[in-house]
């Protein structure tokens, strides 16, 4: 088993609070970690017909029969057991008792927030990160064929090949977590949505444009975006505020949490096209964007990424809030080092009064400039503490 990053700060979650939930996409591993690291607990599945109907006609003898702790997967399915949950933990002051996992963020973090405040620490758990499955490398992974196979643990455990995995990932994706969040009556149309939102990765989320596109209106834009927020298909890069007395660009950037989804509803076939394709520097920044977020969830920490636009044009791709400062990031998918790579953070630079930033390329050479700005491999980047 490919040794998972958050298992320390799952384990000391678990040490303090009476329950915790990990959160993360559908087959990002959470069930197989649970298992691992709570192998006293009893498992069970809310997916299971059985074993959720007793848990919603019988919650009080459900968790009497369990009382000592469990790990319960899936468990938005039930969400009648939380109010329940919440007078069992109160009677004991037993820390990790229950472990809960869901792959839909939006129904599980509502009934944690209405019935088990203060009593639950709550992790996201995504695929895999690149450090996690070749950490122990010297050299970077080949960026193209990582973007391809993107990180889905069964791509790598059970070695499946992604043009396979993905279709069936998807299909599976609509036809259960859709359904269960909203019923979406025209699925075709809600495909076709997603397939224009893959050619949008690393852009600016416009609605009105979408809406045209898909042939609805922007509410239910806005709604769709929602429910693949929730379920961890796509994350949402927000614009940082700081704006030194210019005219701010306030729209979302959009990022897929997997590349090789979006080269999948793209219609990519091998990681050989990706060298030619229109879309591999959105794709890079993708992966190194969602690299980023693994080592803030990874760690349990707030995601604190934004990025940086103004209205003439200026755009920083990455802002890493550090509380008393801010860490500007430029992402380039070339290879070699050229002039163009430093007008951003010099302009950055210039109107903040700092000397900072990174360039992170999928290049080998590093350098540490006099300006304060530093490039670097994307790969060895993400060794870094930030």
């Amino acid at each position: 088993m490919i040794q998972r990053s958050a298992t320390s700060k799952i384990l000391q979650l678990a040490s303090v609070f009476k329950s915790i939930a990990i959160t993360g996409p559908r087959q990002s591993g959470k069930t197989t970690l649970v298992k691992t690291l709570f192998p006293d607990k009893t498992y069970l599945s809310l997916e299971n017909p059985d074993t959720r109907r007793y848990a919603i006609e019988d919650p009080r003898g459900f968790l009497k029969r369990y009382e000592s702790g469990a790990i319960f997967d899936e468990v938005q399915r039930t969400p009648e057991l939380f109010s329940y949950l919440q007078e069992v933990l109160d009677q004991s002051q037993e820390p990790g008792r229950f472990i809960l996992t869901g792959s839909n963020n939006f129904l599980l973090q509502q009934n944690i927030s209405q019935s088990l405040a203060g009593r639950i620490a709550i992790l996201n758990l995504l695929p895999f990160s690149s450090i996690e499955l070749f950490g122990t490398e010297n050299a970077a992974p080949d960026e193209n064929e990582l973007i391809f196979r993107g990180l889905y643990p069964p791509i790598y455990d059970m070695g499946i090949p992604p043009e396979d995995w993905f279709p069936n990932y998807f299909r599976t994706y609509i036809d259960r977590d859709v359904r269960q969040i909203k019923n979406i009556t025209d699925l075709i149309v809600f495909e076709r949505f997603i397939r224009l939102l893959a050619g949008r990765t690393g852009q600016e989320l416009n609605l009105t444009s979408l809406a045209v596109e898909t042939g609805v209106d922007t509410k239910t834009i806005q709604s769709w975006i929602g429910i693949l927020e929730s379920s961890f298909i796509i994350y949402l890069l927000r614009p940082h505020y700081k704006n030194f007395n210019k005219t701010l660009i306030k729209r979302p950037k959009i990022y897929f949490y997997d590349t090789g989804l979006v080269c999948s509803l793209l219609g990519i076939t091998s990681s050989d096209q990706l060298s030619f394709h229109p879309l591999r520097g959105s794709l890079f920044e993708c992966l190194v964007v969602t690299e980023l977020l693994k080592k803030r969830t990874n760690a349990g920490k707030q995601i604190n990424l934004y990025y940086w636009r103004d209205k003439t044009g200026h755009e920083v791709d990455v802002i890493v809030d550090q509380g008393m400062s801010l860490l500007p990031i430029e992402i380039k998918a070339g290879k070699t080092i050229n002039s163009d790579f430093f007008k951003s953070l010099t302009y950055w630079n210039k109107l903040s009064g700092e000397q900072s930033g990174f360039i992170i390329y999928a290049g080998e050479q590093e350098e540490d400039r006099t300006t304060g700005i530093s490039v670097a491999n994307w790969f060895n980047f993400m060794k870094k503490d930030i």
